[in-house]
């Protein structure tokens, strides 16, 4: 039983929820108590009912998802069965990951004021407020902007200005770096702690990204997996212990590498890089005992990207005299802040788009004159939700799609899709309904429905956005395999600068519709003019090698991106 006090805001007290269409309870006696003004990051892998804590506190449990609840949730003072939620909206404020679906107004100063206008808020009186909570979040230039002119990281500060406004006691942020850059999910981190120090609002944190979060402090780390708390806990604490591991989630890249150089994490060390305090000659031992694997030979170029121009109809610059080669086998990020044109290079590359000028080689054949059905018999292009590019119910139908629009019989039809099903783990369900996969499951679909036409390049736009570290893991080793074992060329858009180190070899770096860098990762993420230039972040592994004495910064990254490749091919546990 948790014992409350007048400083709580929120409290769990044995509550356990089972929706309705479910067979048993999502939650699981969940004892939680909150204080007010603590800033609490809530960690779980994907499934483990985070989601459903976060439908609780913000009262869609029970108002829109209905279910069987024992135990209780009380929030200041009230129990949620007590209050409708427009209460609860009073009370709890909730920043959502998909901020698009949060605007309600035509500028920017008219979403900010919804809230006020329903209150019938005196105009003088509402532009005030207006005007004070935008200037909280940096936002008082941008009042008369539409929202589809703003940035990511710009509707995130509007929809969290429009919470202000209704001064509710808990800012509840639900993946708020979700879809961002690097840099403007930092801005995000420390946005959040600037209001948190500002306003002594409570605020909780549910997110994937740990490092990112932990950019700024954080008073404990909720842990939920298979529906119960694993751990509450300071960070250090946290850190110091092997329970992200077990869980599935990763831990901060500078705690791996001081675990792999046989340092003992403790509490009081396993804070951000700037914070360490260890003793730097077992990292320097383990630095210097390090072997890297030879350098991997560049194939013969596959793609080849000469000049190219692109603007949209209305005149606006997208793509200005673009070069740079992918060679035949590799595996590259492209990488850049949110509008740099990654999207629309992938676009010109697959034809979708013509550009204004410049070529597209492939294999040395230009490209300009085929048809985006011949393009997509040598480049497959996998968009970032897979139920976007689903057509048919069947598995089966849906792999076929692309061979029968093309006049295949149907035993060539047959014997392809079974081939390129059985590389994408799938075919045991071959004769299933979509509707029966995973997320994953899902995108591996979409990758076989492309495998099926025998392309030699995939372009994969965010292909871990939203997924936990387990799953992660999972479909990134199983890209890796495609990559090494069949000779299938990979160009990722992404934004993870984890991936980049750990699964790419080369990254194209794309700032204001140019290419600033075309290089090694570890090369990129510890040059500070491409990473202010481009949006990016410096890896923590860089500042761990300052902080340790390392000689060779960048080499010291290098050789952590090989040991954890090598530890991968072991069969590494995710974590």
């Amino acid at each position: 039983m948790i014992v409350r006090s007048p400083d709580t805001v929120l409290a769990f007290e044995g509550f356990t929820f089972q929706y309705q269409a479910q067979a048993e309870p999502t939650l699981y006696d969940i004892n939680l108590r909150v204080r007010r003004g603590e800033k609490i990051l809530i960690l779980g892998p994907s499934g483990s009912g985070k989601s459903t804590l976060v439908h609780g506190i913000n009262g869609l449990i029970p108002h829109a998802f209905r279910g069987s609840i024992t135990g209780s949730l009380i929030i200041l003072g009230k129990d949620i069965r007590s209050l409708d939620i427009f209460d609860i909206s009073k009370k709890v404020g909730t920043v959502l990951q998909d901020t698009d679906g949060q605007f309600v107004g035509l500028t920017a100063g008219e979403d900010i004021a919804f809230s006020a206008e329903n209150d019938r808020i005196p105009t003088p009186e509402m532009h005030r407020r207006v005007a004070g909570a935008a200037k909280l979040v940096a936002m008082e230039e941008h009042l008369k902007k539409s929202p589809q002119d703003l940035s990511g990281g710009q509707k995130q500060r509007v929809s969290l200005a429009g919470i202000l406004l209704e001064d509710t006691e808990i800012l509840l942020f639900d993946e708020p770096l979700a879809n961002l850059d690097p840099a403007t999910g930092k801005e995000v981190i420390e946005l959040i702690d600037k209001l948190h120090r500002e306003t002594g609002k409570t605020i909780l944190i549910v997110e994937h990204r740990l490092e990112d979060v932990l950019h700024r402090p954080v008073d404990r780390i909720v842990v939920i997996d298979q529906g119960r708390i694993i751990a509450d806990l300071p960070p250090g604490e946290l850190l110091a212990t092997d329970i992200l591991r077990k869980a599935g989630i990763r831990e901060p890249l500078y705690i791996s590498a001081l675990r792999y150089a046989g340092i003992e994490i403790t509490s009081g060390m396993a804070e951000p890089p700037a914070f360490l305090n260890f003793d730097p000659r077992l990292l320097r031992e383990w630095d210097r005992g390090g072997r890297e694997d030879p350098p991997e030979q560049a194939g013969k170029p596959l793609l080849e990207i000469q000049n190219l121009c692109f603007n949209y109809p209305e005149g606006r610059p997208v793509l200005g005299s673009v070069s740079f080669t992918l060679a035949g086998g590799g595996c590259t990020s492209l990488i850049g802040k949110n509008g740099a044109g990654k999207s629309t290079l992938a676009k010109l590359i697959c034809g979708f788009i013509k550009p204004v000028s410049g070529r597209i080689l492939f294999n040395g054949e230009d490209l300009g004159g085929l048809s985006i059905k011949e393009r997509a018999e040598r480049i497959g292009y996998v968009m970032q939700n897979p139920n976007q590019m689903i057509s048919f119910p069947l598995i089966f139908d849906e792999v076929a799609l692309g061979l029968r629009t093309r006049g295949a019989g149907e035993g060539e039809i047959r014997d392809r899709v079974h081939e390129a099903l059985g590389i994408c783990g799938l075919y045991p369900f071959r004769n299933w309904p979509v509707s029966a996969l995973s997320y994953g499951q899902k995108k591996r679909l979409t990758i076989a429905a492309i495998l099926v036409m025998g392309p030699s390049l995939i372009i994969l736009d965010e292909p871990t956005a939203g997924q936990d570290h387990r799953h992660y893991t999972e479909f990134m080793e199983f890209l890796s395999r495609l990559n090494r074992e069949r000779g299938l060329t990979l160009l990722l858009i992404t934004h993870d600068m984890h991936l980049m180190l750990e699964y790419t070899s080369q990254a194209v770096v794309l700032s204001g519709g140019a290419v600033i860098a075309d290089a090694s990762p570890a090369e990129v993420l510890t040059d500070d003019g491409i990473i202010a230039q481009a949006s990016l972040k410096r890896t923590s592994l860089y500042d761990l090698a300052l902080r340790g004495g390392i000689a060779d910064p960048r080499g010291f990254v290098r050789h952590f991106i090989c040991h954890e490749r090598r530890e991968g091919r072991r069969g590494r546990a995710p974590g």
